[in-house]
């Protein structure tokens, strides 16, 4: 036989900076430490219940040692309970990142909220932000000076212009446009200009003349910050928003949902976000108004509404439009419960393998494993896999059959829904002959330990793959190769498909390219190499199966003699697999007694014998289905001699060559499609 030649963020508390890979560092200091002394000035941040802005921020600072002070408690106006944090960006090159600082507080930890940091300043631009999401306008600068100089102290000058038509009480008819203007005196400049709407709204950097068309009253505030890094004190101008005349009496339609993750019951799990939103199709809408609760204050609606509070809650919306139409008020209702522990236990899992069994113990024909698991840690089981043989891992849906013959080792494991993944688990055992064939599909039977390229050993471990079959039997190939690249190519995707499995990795994936480029297969004159089926050895000769009457021994030299004790033809067949064309090569000599003559022969191209259960004599399946290259050099009986494919093409006597008795012959039975070629030589 020819060796193939192919051969969401939720809990917020203090586990946020885990969850969004903030590293600690030597800047953010021990949280409640108090100011170093070594500290020459201290820089304080706060915030409270906005997520848009920090209610008071330092703009310049100093070159050098700083005390850094963050606190978000209820001091400062935090009545939510709701974090947040104060983080120096180094991921932007136009500021300075050498201050890696990220200080997490909030009202209910074991600080009250106020934490403290020491750092060292340099002079340039440090960005400050909150790193929770949905905060992303709570930022700002902090511009930083040599410490000691005098060149620029002067604040630049600010001033702003109203502008729009009015009607008689002084108001802006639609609405008014904000210019704001700016001067240095200083001499370094004016760098940046910033406006504010409302007695706390968030800093925003002003660019072009601010059109406001919300109907009411407005306090725009506006400042201005120097080079020098010198900000102006702020300013402001008040003026009115009137709606234009209109018929409009229809109010805007209002809806809101509620959104975050929910346990069974359909609870929302330590946050739950409220959206809301209106439109109106006649003057269009003013403003929108949420409350917290039934009795709660109307607020100006601004961004999505996160409750973290535990409990049921109510909360109220309602919109007006510029006409001063106001619908009426809505409301919806949910409950807030804190998420449950965190499942850090994996699940269990058992494996059992069923199946009839021989005196040995071994699984006749083929053995079920059926795999099992449990989950106490709560969340539940996600998944079950298994691995055949040291092949990858795959998903387990039903009982896996393993029905080739030989030892398995079958490795199972589970994961849960919170991501724990057990231990894996380990069952073996046998499977005897009678069944041991390839799995459908494989080009051949090879369970070698390693995967072996022709002649040459890659040392890489003969693993079970996807499709049940080894890497040996995929790689093979049982034709001659017109070139070695056509076979180095074949090998490679096959290796290919394997690497993207996870059965070999990189490394294991050259080895056996490197051993296949050495096998010399596809070179010119080189041939695919020959599988041994038989090589006198015990464990070869355990793998042939005796078939009807009759026996074959396997003698001290290595060789194996039919027995003429035992009555019977002495069928001995090879079950491991099923070829396509195929070149066997053998020897055999007449070793009948006297001077008798051996009547023998190599049946080929026959099916399975089991699989003719209607046949009662199994070793017919052969002799019915099959073809005999015939062994008989007697003069006299059978016309079909030594050489010939017995029923089809004779040979006479003395034709093939044979040599006398005690003699070895070698046979060549090529066979390919309905094609048979017998050659004989003597040894």
């Amino acid at each position: 036989m020819r060796h193939r030649s192919l051969l969401l963020w939720t809990a917020l508390a203090g586990a946020l900076l885990m969850a969004l890979g903030l590293t600690p560092n030597a800047a953010h200091g021990r949280p409640g430490s108090g100011p170093a002394t070594a500290a020459e000035q201290v820089l304080t941040w706060t915030a409270g219940d906005p997520i848009d802005r920090y209610l008071t921020f330092p703009a310049t600072a100093v070159a050098g040692p700083a005390t850094i002070v963050f606190e978000n408690s209820t001091a400062t106006g935090n009545t939510t309970g709701m974090p947040h944090t104060l983080t120096f960006d180094v991921s932007d090159p136009e500021y300075n990142n050498d201050v890696r600082l990220n200080i997490l507080a909030n009202p209910n930890d074991d600080q009250g909220g106020r934490h403290t940091a020491q750092v060292t300043l340099t002079p340039g631009r440090y960005r400050f932000y909150c790193t929770i999401p949905g905060h992303g306008s709570m930022q700002g600068v902090l511009t930083v000076t040599e410490g000691g100089g005098g060149e620029d102290t002067t604040a630049p000058e600010t001033s702003a212009k109203v502008e729009g038509e009015r009607n008689a009480d002084g108001a802006y008819v639609g609405h008014a446009n904000v210019t704001v203007s700016a001067s240095d005196t200083g001499g370094s400049g004016v760098e940046r200009i910033e406006y504010a709407l409302g007695a706390d709204g968030a800093w925003q950097a002003y660019t072009a003349p601010v059109m406001v068309h919300q109907v009411g009253a407005h306090r725009f505030r506006h400042r201005a910050t120097d080079r020098a890094g010198n900000t102006s004190a702020e300013k402001a101008v008040d003026f009115t928003v009137a709606a234009p005349p209109t018929d409009d009496t229809t109010p805007p339609e209002t809806s809101a949902t509620v959104s975050g993750e929910r346990n069974d019951q359909g609870e929302y799990l330590d946050m739950a976000t409220v959206t809301v939103s209106a439109s109106d199709t006649g003057s269009g809408v003013n403003t929108i108004e949420y409350a917290i609760g039934d009795d709660g204050a109307w607020q100006t609606y601004t961004a999505p509404v996160m409750v973290h509070q535990v409990g049921t809650h109510t909360v109220r919306y309602r919109a007006t439009d510029r006409a001063g139409n106001v619908a009426a008020g809505k409301s919806l209702r949910f409950t807030v419960v804190a998420p449950p522990a965190r499942d850090t236990t994996p699940p269990d899992t058992t494996a059992t393998v069923t199946g009839a069994r021989n005196s040995d113990g071994a699984f006749l024909i083929s053995a079920t494993v059926t795999v099992a698991a449990t989950d106490t840690g709560g969340s539940g089981v996600d998944r079950v896999e298994y691995s055949l043989d040291g092949g990858p891992y795959l998903a387990y849906t039903a009982p896996v059959v393993v029905d080739r013959m030989g030892h398995h080792t079958v490795l199972h494991r589970a994961t849960d829904r919170a991501g724990n993944t057990s231990a894996a688990g380990r069952v073996s055992f046998d499977v005897a002959e009678g069944g041991g064939v390839p799995a459908p599909g494989c080009p051949e039977y090879d369970e070698r330990l390693t995967v072996i390229v022709g002649t040459v050993d890659s040392g890489v471990p003969n693993r079970m793959t996807r499709d049940r079959c080894t890497i040996n039997e995929l790689i093979e190939d049982e034709k001659d190769w017109s070139s070695q690249a056509l076979f180095l190519k074949h090998v490679d995707a096959v290796l290919d498909r394997l690497l993207t499995d996870g059965v070999v990795d990189a490394r294991e994936h050259r080895a056996v390219l490197r051993a296949a480029r050495e096998s010399g297969i596809g070179k010119p004159g080189q041939t695919s190499g020959y599988r041994t089926l038989f090589d006198g050895s015990p464990e070869t000769f355990a793998k042939w199966q005796h078939v009807g009457g009759g026996r074959f021994a396997l003698n001290g030299d290595g060789s194996m003699t039919s027995s003429t004790t035992v009555p019977g033809m002495g069928m001995l067949w090879f079950p491991q697999r099923r070829y396509g064309d195929f070149s066997l090569k053998l020897r055999w000599r007449d070793d009948a007694p006297g001077t008798g003559n051996a009547n023998s022969g190599v049946f080929v191209r026959f099916p399975d014998v089991h699989d003719h259960p209607e046949e009662p004599r199994p070793e017919w399946v052969a002799i019915k289905f099959g073809h005999e290259v015939q062994v008989l050099d007697r003069p006299d009986g059978d016309m079909y001699k030594t050489g010939s494919v017995y029923g089809f093409d004779r040979v006479g006597l003395g034709g093939a060559g044979v040599t006398p008795k005690g003699t070895w012959n070698d046979y060549e039975v090529r066979v390919e499609g309905q094609h048979y070629s017998v050659s004989a030589t003597v040894s």
